[in-house]
């Protein structure tokens, strides 16, 4: 598994968590998994890639906003 990146203080920074945060609700979720192949019938229209990215990147901006401001708390 890989090793948690930490500065000098051993805290991690607000990056670090928010990427956590995001693969943990984008695999709750099950975003970002591709669909299985089935038999019959597919599903009428596929979301374009650009929009499916656009949703990942606005995924962690949330989630690093929310990590930001759980500062001080």
């Amino acid at each position: 598994m890989d090793q948690a990146v930490t500065t000098p203080t051993g805290a991690r920074r607000d990056e670090d968590i928010a990427l956590d945060l995001f693969k943990f609700v984008a695999s709750t979720a099950g975003i970002g998994r591709t669909a299985a192949p089935s038999a019959g019938f597919a599903a009428p229209s596929a979301a374009k890639a650009e929009d499916h990215v656009e949703n990942l990147l606005d995924l962690y901006t949330r989630c690093l906003k929310a990590v930001a401001g759980n500062q001080g708390k």
